[in-house]
Order: structure tokens, then C-alpha cells, then sequence
């Protein structure tokens, strides 16, 4: 049997942005992927879908997998022959186990790389506005534990002399023990003035920072209620953060937002609300493919094949031109065969498509939905007029009823089908019930509709009475009454069905939130 490989990937500190390069193309190009709680699930959908998904997620009250049995499992995999990514959390060589995990597989004589990351040690002050060295403040650092009970902390910290021996001291992991922590400084030699910040799940939506002195500090993590994950920064470059603080002061920052498009189409969305300070969580329940039903395909050849006789062609969303040119393609027929036909869209990301593609647009809807699109055909189009629709299978049919009414001729050809997606991250669902997602959004009815249906499939016994308990934003009227059908209110609606207006609706939300 041959052996795997095992790539030992430092994944950062929680915003899966700060991924280096080699750690992606190790996700890339990996047959298996074990992960925990510290390592962004957003970087899974990097992997092939075909990637072996193990969870060994842990909380500092709870393990879902023992240290050893982790161990284990990697020296497991790598034997079935399996190219293995263990992420883990920050820099996997600071204070991450990775050498009881290479310690094992090297006994195995299994071939591994250890692949640094960006340590939270660093990464999370600067994201609180905190440089760990100033030119003026300081020009050294040390990176200290936090983890141990106080009586090993005084056999692996030589209290009297790390105590001065740099600028900035970091402590990771040592929440619990700030009170010794501070005690031991200002017993050895710092200032009970010495500036102090913790900063918990840096580099995520759920940032918090408290700012205090080695004197006050403990009473105020107390106060606060203030638990780990956190970072002890000490020193007097914590003074920076009244100037330099940036991530918590962005338009969206606090909000993980759950995306429930195709995963295809969730990118753009997804980038947009990570650039203003959200963490998109792209759970996808829609997948989208090509036409597969005889008699559609039958349909489609027969119309595009009678090119020449259509006075317009319509199109209702950005899938209907993708589809529509690979089925040109299927059946070599000449876009140029529809050079008679006038071009209508429903609205601008619709036109976009078509102007990639060479061709524009000679109306656009000015109101982006199939009753916008009738309005601005009316002024144009005449009786006895026909007009090519290509539209997917769950699309409405207002439009051509609409127009057949007035007398002229529409043809839909199913050029897509639309499906519940099956994959999704099981992470997400625990995130689902413990409120970690703070808004869900809908870009269609059919996202309503399959949501539901995925809940259900993950094991949510009640998906109405989850979905009651959090916000819910709406890419536009029709897919708000799809939500309102299905017993949900609607807590966001975009002025615009796009997903520009959709995201400064968001935006619009933050800010009431941020006012209250």
C-alpha cells in the first residue's frame, strides 16, 4: 500500500483571507482535510469536492477529539494513501501541538511539511489597532503562554527575568489566569499603569477588546464577563489602539452573514460584504445545471434552430444568458442568426452577462423583476411580435403570460434547471443553532424554499422556529413574499433586487444596530 503525505497548515487566525499561498494550494490539492473550530470553514470550499472532511473541533470545554486521537487519525488517513491538510489555527509551530503530530507520523515513517501561518499573536493586535512594536514604544516582543495553572506557569516562565526583557509581552490562552498574570508583572518589575488590551476571536465577527492597565485589568475582564480565546497584549504600544483601531469601525464589521446562493454565483456577494467588514458564510442550497429533461431539451433545440424568425430575445437572469450560449454551442447555432432581434434584460448584472459576451442591450428593465420587464416590453414590442425566452425551471410565469396577452408571441426554452444543493459544511448547522450567524439573506424565492428543505435534511426537526430567531434579508418584494408565505418575517429588504442594494441594506441594518 503506498503511503500519503501530510501537510501540517498553519490556517491563520480566523479570517480565512490571511491563508498564505502555500497553505491553499495545499487545501487545493488534498484528498482528505481535517479541520477544527479555529480554522475558517470558509476555507474548505477551496477543496475538491470529492476532499475526505474530517471535524476534530475543539472548545476550551469541550473535545470533540482528543490531542491523541487527532495524532492518530492523520498517521490513519496518510496509510490509506491519502495526500492529508491538517489545519490548524494561527501558526501551527506557536503553542499548536504540532510536534506531537509530526513526532507520530515520523515514527510511521510517513512523509510530512509543516506549513507556517500567521500567528494570532501578531495578526490579532494588529486587527485591534496594535502594532507589537513601535519605534517609539517598543522595538522587541516575547510571546508568552497563558494555558498553565499558576504553578507551572512559574516553572516554564522565569517571571523575573521575561517580566523586562522585551517591549510588548504577548500571552496567549490566559484569560482565566489574567489576575496572576498581572500580579506576577507588577510584582517583578512592571508599572501597575503599564497599558494592557485583550482582544477575543480576533479577525472575526465576534472581535471584543478591552483596554485597561496591569492594575485594573482582572477587575474588568470580571466585569465584563470577558472569556477566551483571547490575547494578552502587554505594554505601552496597547496606547496605539485609540488612533490605529480600523477592522471594528467597518460598515459591516460584527456581522457573519449567511450566503445561500449557488455556490457559483456566491462569490461576488461574498467579497463584497468581506471588503466592508462582514464574514460571509456561504452555505449554499441552491446548485444550478445545465437542462437535463428530454422534452426541454427537445424544446430548446427545436426554437434556437428557427433563430431568424424571433423579433426579441428576453432574458430574465444572469444563469439564463450562461446557459443559453452553452446550449448555442451544443447545437452550433450562430449567434449571428439572431441578427434580427432586438435584446431585452431584466436588469444591469443580466446586461453585464450579455455585454461579455459582445452583444447590448437594447432595453433594460427599470424596475429589475418580471413585472418591470413587461412594463418596459410594453413600450416597445407590438402585437403579433415573437420573442424567445430563456429562462430557468422555477422561473414565474408572469412574464409570459403577460406578454401573450397583449398579443405577442413567447417562447420559453428551460435552458436551467435549479436543485437543492447536497454539500454543505456541517459546522455551519452548529453555527445555525448557537446564533453564531447574525443575518441570512435570500437572493431568490427558490433560496427560501430550499433552505428549508436543507435545515431539514441536517437534522433541524423545526426549520420555521430556527429561522424565527434570526434576521432575514431580501434581495426584493417577490422573494420577501415567498419568506412571508413560509411563516417568516422579513427584517431586511433591498431597495433594488441587486446585490449591490442588497449589501447597503445591510449596511443601513449595521448602522440602526450600532445606534441602539
Amino acid at each position: 500500500m503506498n503511503k500519503g503525505k501530510v501537510y501540517l497548515v498553519g490556517a491563520g487566525p480566523g479570517d480565512p483571507r490571511l491563508i498564505t499561498v502555500r497553505g491553499m494550494q495545499c487545501i487545493q490539492e488534498c484528498t482528505a482535510i481535517v479541520y477544527d473550530r479555529l480554522a475558517s470553514p470558509r476555507l474548505l470550499r477551496y477543496a475538491p469536492d470529492h476532499v475526505k472532511r474530517v471535524y476534530v473541533g475543539k472548545l476550551p470545554d469541550r473535545h470533540t477529539m482528543k490531542q491523541e486521537d487527532i495524532n492518530q487519525l492523520l498517521v490513519d488517513l496518510a496509510l490509506e494513501g491519502h495526500t492529508v491538510t491538517r489545519l490548524k489555527g494561527g501558526d501551527p509551530t506557536i503553542f499548536g501541538r504540532v510536534g506531537e503530530e509530526a513526532g507520530l507520523l515520523r515514527q510511521h515513517n510517513i512523509p510530512f511539511e509543516i506549513i507556517p501561518g500567521i500567528t494570532s499573536a501578531i495578526s490579532v493586535p494588529a486587527y485591534a489597532g496594535i502594532p507589537v512594536t513601535h519605534r517609539d514604544h517598543a522595538s522587541s516582543l516575547s510571546i508568552i503562554t497563558g494555558h498553565e495553572s499558576p504553578d507551572k506557569l512559574d516553572v516554564s516562565i522565569y517571571w523575573d527575568k521575561v517580566t523586562n526583557a522585551t517591549g510588548t509581552l504577548l500571552f496567549l490562552m490566559g484569560v482565566a489566569k489574567i489576575d496572576y498574570i498581572a500580579s506576577q508583572l507588577m510584582k517583578h518589575g512592571r508599572s501597575s499603569d503599564t497599558p494592557v488590551a485583550l482582544v477575543r476571536w480576533g479577525t472575526t465577527p465576534e472581535q471584543e477588546t478591552i483596554v485597561g492597565t496591569l492594575g485594573t485589568i482582572a477587575e474588568q475582564v470580571v466585569t465584563a464577563g470577558f472569556k477566551s480565546p483571547a490575547i494578552i497584549i502587554v505594554g505601552d504600544v496597547v496606547k496605539q489602539r485609540e488612533q490605529l483601531q480600523w477592522y471594528e469601525q467597518m460598515p459591516l464589521f460584527g456581522m457573519r452573514i449567511l450566503v445561500t446562493r449557488a455556490r457559483s454565483q456566491a462569490s461576488e456577494f461574498a467579497s463584497l460584504i468581506e471588503d466592508l467588514g462582514g464574514e460571509p458564510c456561504e452555505f449554499p442550497v441552491i446548485q444550478v445545471k445545465k437542462s437535463s429533461q428530454p422534452e426541454q431539451v427537445k424544446a430548446i433545440e427545436q426554437h434556437l434552430l428557427q433563430a431568424e424568425r424571433y423579433d426579441w430575445l428576453v432574458f430574465t437572469s444572469e444563469n439564463g444568458v450562461n446557459y443559453f450560449f452553452d446550449w448555442l454551442k451544443q447545437y452550433k447555432v450562430d449567434i449571428r442568426r439572431f441578427s434580427g432581434a432586438k435584446i431585452a434584460a431584466v436588469g444591469p448584472k443580466t446586461s453585464d452577462a450579455l455585454n461579455e459576451r459582445g452583444l447590448i442591450v437594447d432595453h433594460q428593465a427599470t424596475r429589475y423583476d418580471a413585472e418591470g420587464l413587461v412594463e418596459t416590453l410594453e413600450q416597445f414590442a407590438t402585437e403579433g411580435q415573437e420573442m424567445l425566452l430563456p429562462r430557468g425551471d422555477l422561473a414565474r410565469s408572469v412574464l409570459p403570460v403577460q406578454l401573450r396577452a397583449k398579443g405577442i408571441i413567447a417562447d420559453e426554452i428551460t435552458v436551467y434547471e435549479t436543485t437543492v444543493a447536497v454539500q454543505q459544511e456541517p459546522i455551519v448547522f452548529d453555527w445555525l443553532r448557537e446564533k453564531h450567524i447574525h443575518v441570512i439573506t435570500f437572493t431568490s424565492s427558490s433560496t427560501v424554499k430550499n433552505l428549508i428543505k436543507v435545515l431539514e435534511q441536517g437534522g433541524i426537526e423545526d426549520p420555521i422556529a430556527l429561522l424565527k430567531q434570526y434576521p432575514l434579508a431580501s434581495i426584493g418584494p417577490i422573494t420577501s413574499n415567498t419568506i412571508r408565505e413560509c411563516g417568516l418575517e422579513v427584517t431586511i429588504e433591498a431597495e433594488e433586487a441587486t446585490i449591490e442594494s442588497l449589501t447597503a441594506a445591510l449596511i443601513q441594518y449595521r448602522g440602526t444596530l450600532a445606534q441602539q
